[in-house]
């Protein structure tokens, strides 16, 4: 599912990728870990297409990324990269069903799809009763939730998580971590999770550690 060759990324005179190469299959959970500083935020945005390498290639279910232009690669990400952050960045202002159905429309995708793939996974994360609340109205689990299932309205090849559960208390971390879980055996889905949480990395497929811009 992704291929990542021989990344470099520096940032002025401070390299912090220094050649990492990662293969990910697909319906794999890897988590990624290490001390701040190790490259991995860095790695994963580049993964997301939210930044672009000095050198090496990104390829992403077929897809050589680093090839596509700005415009080509705004799609793509809308089409086929989920991600969850560790905090939720709802919009305040909209509901959690209206939250979860935005990616879709900014996608273009016809609206009567969204809003039942939107209904679908509310109800599979067990927030059907709080689709009409506001993000100020939903506890932390709650928000991270209807975050996780906005990021996967647009049925992404890939989601990617940044310290998912670094905010939350340890029961809503645990229903998170299950969270992942099922998510890899209901939909096959492909995860690359960014954590400190050493339990949330322990239930990965795979765990890989970084250190000073490479893989150790």
């Amino acid at each position: 599912m992704i291929a990542i060759k021989n990344l470099r990324k520096s940032f002025d005179q401070l390299t912090v990728l220094k050649g990492v190469t990662l293969n990910v299959k697909r319906g794999e959970i890897v988590s990624i870990v290490g001390p701040s500083g190790a490259g991995k935020t860095t790695l994963l945005q580049i993964i997301g297409t939210l930044s672009r390498p000095d050198s090496g290639s990104v390829t992403i279910d077929g897809v050589e990324v680093n090839k596509l232009s700005d415009n080509e690669l705004s799609a793509f990400r809308g089409g086929k990269i989920g991600f969850v952050f560790q905090f939720h960045n709802l919009l305040p202002e909209f509901t959690a069903f209206e939250n979860v159905c935005i990616p879709g429309h900014i996608a273009g995708r016809d609206r009567r799809e969204v809003e039942k793939r939107a209904e679908e996974l509310l109800e599979l994360l067990g927030l059907s009763e709080r689709r009409n609340h506001k993000p100020a109205e939903l506890s932390g689990g709650e928000a991270q939730r209807v975050a996780i299932a906005r990021a996967l309205v647009n049925s992404p090849a890939v989601l990617l998580a940044d310290e998912p559960s670094g905010n939350l208390d340890s029961r809503n971390r645990d229903e998170i971590h299950r969270l992942f879980l099922s998510l890899r055996d209901r939909f096959g889905q492909t995860i690359i999770i960014v954590t400190h949480d050493e339990n949330l990395a322990a239930m990965a497929d795979r765990k890989i550690t970084m250190v000073d811009g490479i893989i150790i």
